[in-house]
């Protein structure tokens, strides 16, 4: 049986996604600020969500609204202090200091200009700036409304036990999802969310609860390795 859309949706239909367990999703519903999600997006790298927005929220206590201005006028010592929760905070600040400082002085402090443009200059725009990547990239495009689909460890991890992808690459995932899914950015986005919450709850990376997995009737681990051990 192929994975289908209906069976996705249907597989991830009681998956509930809080703003709050999703650190760039919450600083966008409490702006859409490009700038602020890329730095809380810093923030959940090697880390997990909830520690991220921590820090990002101590970080709103000391500059009251964070902007590359104020970011840069409070130092990088003071900036390690505030976002201390997230762990590796001086690599952090260090990497957030340098993308304000590419912010103020090649685009005045403004990214917002980015969300008005095609979807590979803007993916190009972001990829652009330090310490953006591929998936930071994809992240803040699907938030903006734009065409793509983010890639994360839960999901690589889905896909491969799927079987909808062979290995680790990050643009065959990606094509595989969207291949699969209605090209409607808001679909993007839920799917998204909602597998990186499967992810956590369901099909972790140790322990699946294979039992309670809506998958099972079309995923190659379940069939080829966790359904035998249960026969």
């Amino acid at each position: 049986m192929a994975l289908t859309e209906e069976l996705v949706l249907k597989a991830l239909a009681n998956v509930k996604i809080e703003p709050r367990r999703f650190a760039v999703l919450y600083v966008f519903r409490s702006g859409n600020d490009i700038f602020k999600a890329l730095v809380v997006t810093i923030l959940t790298q090697n880390t997990n969500d909830k520690n991220a927005l921590r820090a990002y929220e101590n970080l709103i206590k000391v500059v009251s609204d964070v902007t590359p201005e104020k970011l840069v006028s409070i130092g990088e010592d003071a900036l390690a202090n505030a976002i201390r929760p997230a762990g590796m905070h001086r690599v952090r600040a260090r990497k957030i200091i340098e993308l304000s400082k590419v912010v103020l002085e090649k685009y005045g402090g403004d990214l917002m200009w980015i969300k008005d443009l095609p979807l590979d200059d803007a993916r190009k725009a972001l990829l652009e700036l330090p310490g953006v990547g591929e998936k930071t990239a994809d992240v803040i495009l699907v938030n903006l409304g734009k065409p793509t689909f983010p890639v994360d460890t839960h999901i690589t991890r889905i896909s491969l036990r799927l079987g909808i992808a062979r290995s680790r690459n990050y643009r065959e995932i990606q094509r595989a999802w969207m291949s699969i899914l209605t090209p409607d950015p808001s679909r993007y986005l839920e799917v998204h969310l909602k597998l990186i919450q499967f992810g956590r709850d369901i099909c972790r990376a140790r322990n699946p609860r294979c039992d309670v997995c809506g998958f099972k009737e079309v995923c190659n681990y379940y069939i080829n390795v966790k359904g035998r051990v249960n026969q």
